[in-house]
């Protein structure tokens, strides 16, 4: 059962009457569901019973807030663009790769591994994935459907896909283009609760009609975000933060308009003592008036008029700015420095750069990969578009977010090289620090990395130690070992 939102009358349904899957999809359907609607409404910025209705003074949106409500702010408003593109072009950003478990970085690719990487050359999968991780923060869920070659019709697509059909493109949707036609109601079925088809809208390139079609849901991913204990609808990333993007706008707004009407100071214009102006001097004051206001004339004449300047009235937005954005900093977890860059045009600092890239970590591992990668993978090795792993098993590879840039490790790599030098500098420093232990503390080099400098050089400079530290032990008992200083009359 599907609530009509335009049927208001259908909220008086006894509840007793309905089956428990029914009572399931009526408490989740969103915006569907009226009793859900009206017990958020009921609640929503209203305090005393009711009688204090805050969101109404304020005005906030009283009812569910729809993917239309939060594609309007992310298309107009900058900030709440910031805050879906940022997180989103961040997590994407960068190599992606999918490699078998066991594997490292410069083994032979395997059939798997080609075969992946040339489904994303010939697809362009991680625009796609982009995409669709936008379009389901913005509302409740978002879809990826995949176009096979076994459809011949539109009955076609109302089908379950079969193994062995090849995938020809991959399209992205948000909510406000899918609907869920109908659902799994066996309650001894693994996908009970869930969709069963879903009606996806369609709008041509260069015209504004669109076509609807019926799809059967392994035809598609299905994905959420910030889901609490609903199964098929997610949380829009935009939603906990409405009403303060509402009131930056505001802000922000009234300022621009407080500095257009008050930054230009008005005037007063009062009538001499025993002076009165004819109808004919008001019309022609009048037009100098506006001419000084639109045509930039910086003339009038005012004959048997004072004209006095009134006060202007202009007030520094910016403590107002500075708690909004913070509060929706603190509720995005994107830091306040990312999220809208410093005041002086600095760049983020290190604790703030550390912090969103731990974030942005954090989000590829339990969103990105969890929710659109594997599941699109498992799908396509399920239906033989690509070939299972050996092992059964596959990593996701993404970039390092930490890895220094060429500035950081030219830096790097000099410090690493002042200590390399100072270490061999003295013959002793091998007894306190062994030369595969400097290897690893001084130089930052991995256990591959040391047994391959041990045998192209390293045994060489611990000879090379050993023998200069003969040397000393030779030296007479009072000899120096600090460096010969220079003669004075040389220098």
């Amino acid at each position: 059962m599907v609530a009509d939102e335009a049927k208001p009358q259908e909220q008086q349904v006894p509840l007793e009457t309905l089956s428990d899957y029914q009572l399931i999809q009526l408490y989740y359907q969103i915006p569907g569901s009226l009793v859900r609607r009206s017990q958020l409404a009921a609640k929503q910025g209203s305090q005393y019973d009711g009688d204090r209705k805050i969101y109404e003074a304020l005005g906030y949106p009283t009812d569910t807030l729809k993917f239309s409500d939060f594609y309007a702010r992310y298309e107009r408003q900058d900030m709440a663009k910031a805050i879906i593109d940022k997180p989103v072009n961040a997590t994407w950003r960068g190599g992606l790769k999918i490699r078998e478990s066991g594997e490292r970085d410069g083994d032979k690719e395997t059939d798997f591994e080609k075969a992946y990487k040339d489904l994303d050359k010939r697809l362009g999968l991680k625009k796609w994935f982009t995409r669709l991780d936008k379009l389901t923060g913005l509302g409740y869920f978002g879809v990826l459907l995949l176009g096979f070659n076994d459809v011949k019709d539109r009955k076609g697509l109302m089908k379950p896909i079969k193994k062995g059909a090849k995938l020809n493109y991959v399209r992205a949707f948000g909510d406000h283009n899918i609907e869920i036609k109908t659902w799994e109601e066996n309650t001894g079925n693994e996908r009970y609760g869930k969709p069963l088809t879903y009606q996806v809208k369609i709008t041509g390139p260069h015209s504004e009609r669109s076509d609807v079609l019926v799809v059967h849901w392994s035809r598609l991913i299905h994905v959420i975000d910030g889901a609490l204990e609903s199964q098929v609808y997610g949380t829009p990333r935009l939603r906990a933060i409405y009403n303060r993007l509402m009131d930056l706008e505001k802000v922000a707004g009234g300022d621009a308009e407080m500095f257009w009407r008050g930054a230009r100071p008005g005037y007063v214009g009062s009538e001499q003592e025993g002076f009165e102006l004819t109808p004919a001097q008001r019309e022609q004051i009048q037009a100098q008036i506006k001419d000084y206001e639109h045509n930039m004339s910086r003339f009038m004449i005012t004959k048997g008029l004072d004209i006095n300047q009134l006060q202007q009235q202009v007030a520094d937005p910016g403590n107002h700015v500075d708690v909004l954005v913070q509060m929706i900093s603190a509720e995005t977890g994107i830091p306040k420095r990312i999220l809208v860059g410093s005041e002086r045009g600095e760049l983020a600092s290190t604790e703030d750069r550390t912090q969103w890239l731990s974030e942005i970590t954090t989000r590829r591992e339990e969103f990105a990969e969890e929710t659109i990668v594997r599941p699109f993978v498992d799908k396509c090795v399920e239906l033989g578009i690509l070939p299972a792993p050996k092992n059964e098993d596959y990593d996701v590879v993404w970039e390092d977010l930490f890895a220094p840039s060429n500035k950081e490790k030219a830096e790097i790599g000099n410090i690493r090289s002042e200590a390399l030098m100072y270490y061999a500098r003295y013959p002793y420093a091998s007894e306190i620090l062994p030369v595969e232990q400097a290897f690893e503390l001084l130089m930052g080099m991995t256990k591959e990395e040391i047994d391959k400098a041990m045998q192209e050089g390293g045994d060489n400079l611990a000879e090379e130690l050993k023998s200069i530290k003969e040397q000393f032990k030779s030296r007479p008992t009072g000899t120096s070992t600090e460096d010969p200083k220079p003669d004075k009359k040389e220098e």
